[in-house]
């Protein structure tokens, strides 16, 4: 006769578990013992097993003496049903035994008890799967959008996996949430087993209640902010229909502000005097100033030390001022002497109209290359605009005042730019990719007002990135840049204005700069035209290490269009630690078809994927 059972039975392991516990021993000394798990024929099944069965999970970690093996044993019998009832195998037998000996044997204990600890006892484990079940009738009691319904997505005739029940329970009550039934209340399946037929009927009982409207919504926890401010950038507002997708966008939203620690916002469990529903907007803010080091080394640029302070709700807006300096090129084979650079950066956030920012850019630099010896000051005004949760465009004005000595030859340059940048990303993270893209696109016409030249600058980079079926620990990385500069010949232009190659950024192995056409004396000259690219490989392994092998080429243009010039390539491997923060890079490469006067290896050390 079928029997009425509760479909969370058949995965007590996960939401009413059989807890595992720490069994006491009875013999004085623990009972050593191997564990045997007959296959099943489904690796699927073998797997759940294997990684439910607390004979094998504890057996190392939780000794136990011989009665409470015994007792171990038993609950992994229970354990294992249950686990195979949530694969569909509703008619399973399973049975254990130790030295060979079933479990209600009566003199096992005795026989545990005086058995030495060498050889260890065995423990098997007998499997047999029987027939899987199929889902039979499939029923939604109540009264349910057709929307909802078609969300749930759970046929008759599908294999009876408790899981994908579960999760059909969820898509619906996700369903019924987003259209506007907030107070929806969707039980656990209840499921008819007919084991004659190999069947598991379901039912699930659903109360939709009404579909409601955002009622008031307060805003708790404010500090400096000011609440007009949070309320304008808030993405909800009273009276519209609620949609938990909605909400979830509002606090996302709220968080990327880069002021809160935490975002809230609880809906109620009942309904105003109005029959709306109002909402709760819990924030908790950072700490007002935070400051940031950093350091990077590498042998061609040498060291790199940098410090920043930042304040990051200067008006009560969510403005942020953030004020850095740094020495750079302490060493390095393509640096003649240690340098400087000084920034000074505004942020004021929704800047006349919402995601569009105001950013004030004030820098100072100094660098010794080979390829030239800079020292720079430069003021920057830019509107940044968030076009959608990819795109971002921004443009603006920058003024440059520059010293530049080259070959001997000491030149002032006053440059005006007006950059324009389009960037895409859909990764999912800044500092370790495993998935997604990225794609910037800039054009940047510049006039040097001091003799009267115009030039353009057209450059593309990008990267992908695609992780090969193993959850984020073996991935493939690709990238590439190419660049052009028009109006202006090779020596027409600045030479920090001109295209190069080489170093980590682009070709490594290379010394930075150093790709491209060269002076007499071996000191590059940059190009107007650039184009490079590289792939790498990235493997995990045990829990916070990894290993990468890459190849990167590249090649610079003296007059020509990119893709003309000697392509140089690179190779090499590096080690990862992975931090909270993001992983720490080392890697070594060598020059494949170095130029003349090329370093024999680069190492470059720093914090997060190369690209």
């Amino acid at each position: 006769m079928p029997s009425r059972l509760r479909l969370a039975a058949f995965l007590a392991l996960e939401i009413a578990g059989l807890v595992s516990s720490r069994e006491f021993a009875s013999a004085a000394d623990p009972m050593p013992y191997t564990v045997d798990i007959a296959p099943s024929g489904d690796e699927e099944v073998d797997k759940a097993l294997a990684d439910s069965s607390n004979l094998v999970t504890l057996r190392e970690t939780g000794p136990v003496g011989s009665f409470a093996l015994i007792i171990r044993a038993r609950q992994d019998v229970d354990r294992l049903g249950i686990v195979l009832g949530g694969l569909g195998y509703y008619a399973a037998r399973v049975t254990a035994a130790i030295n060979d000996r079933p479990l209600d044997d009566p003199d096992l204990p005795d026989l545990l008890d005086h058995a030495p600890a060498n050889p260890p006892a065995k423990v098997r484990l007998a499997i047999v799967p029987g027939r899987r079940f199929h889902l039979g009738q499939v029923e939604i009691h109540g009264q349910v959008p057709d929307r909802a319904r078609a969300a749930f997505a759970l046929s008759p005739g599908t294999p009876a996996i408790a899981a994908d029940v579960l999760a059909a329970r969820s898509r619906l009550l996700s369903a019924l949430r987003e259209d506007g039934f907030a107070l929806a209340k969707v039980d656990q399946p209840i499921a008819i087993l007919r084991p004659s037929e190999d069947a598991l009927d379901i039912a699930i009982p659903v109360e939709t209640g009404p579909r409601v409207n955002l009622g008031e919504i307060s805003v708790n926890g404010l500090g400096r902010m000011n609440e007009s401010f949070v309320r304008d950038r808030l993405l909800l507002r009273t009276g519209e229909r609620f949609s938990s997708s909605r909400i979830e966008a509002a606090r996302q939203d709220l968080l990327a502000l880069g002021v809160f620690s935490s975002v809230r916002i609880t809906p109620p469990d009942a309904l105003d005097p109005a029959g709306q529903l109002p909402l709760a907007v819990d924030v908790s803010e950072r700490p007002l100033r935070v400051v940031d080091f950093g350091v990077s080394w590498s042998t061609d640029l040498g060291g790199n030390a940098t410090a920043s302070w930042q304040h990051r709700n200067l008006f009560g807006n969510a403005e942020q001022l953030t004020v850095s300096g740094g020495v750079n090129n302490l060493g390095g084979t393509a640096a003649r002497a240690p340098g400087y650079n000084a920034t000074v950066k505004f942020l004021k956030p929704d800047f006349l109209q919402r995601d569009q920012s105001l950013q004030i850019d004030i820098a100072f630099l100094r660098q010794e290359l080979d390829a030239y010896t800079q020292t720079a000051s430069t003021a920057a005004v830019l509107l940044n605009r968030k076009l959608s949760p990819r795109w971002t465009v921004s443009g603006g004005v920058s003024f440059e005042q520059e010293r530049i000595l080259q070959q001997g030859v000491t030149r002032d340059y006053t440059l005006l730019d007006l950059p324009l940048t389009a960037r895409y990303d859909n990764t999912d993270n800044l500092m370790d990719p495993t998935h997604g893209s990225r794609l910037a696109l800039s054009v940047t016409p510049t006039w040097s007002i001091a003799n009267s030249t115009a030039f353009v600058l057209l450059q593309a980079a990008g990267s992908t990135y695609f992780d090969l079926g193993s959850e984020g620990r073996s991935i493939l990385a690709l990238r590439g840049l190419i660049g052009n500069q028009f109006g202006a010949g090779q020596f027409s232009l600045p030479p920090d204005r001109r295209l190069y190659a080489g170093g980590s950024a682009t070709v490594r192995g290379y010394r930075f700069q150093s790709i491209g056409p060269q002076f007499p004396d071996g000191d590059p000259t940059g190009g107007t035209a650039v184009a490079a690219g590289g792939m790498e490989f990235r493997q995990r392994f045990l829990e916070s290490w990894g290993a990468v092998a890459f190849v990167d080429a590249g090649q610079v243009s003296a007059t020509g269009a990119p893709f003309t010039g000697t392509w140089r390539a690179g190779a090499g491997v590096g080690v990862r630690y992975y931090t909270s923060f993001g992983p720490i890079r080392v890697d070594f490469a060598v020059p494949v078809n170095p130029p003349r006067n090329a370093d024999k290896f680069g190492i470059y050390v720093g914090i997060g994927q190369a690209f």
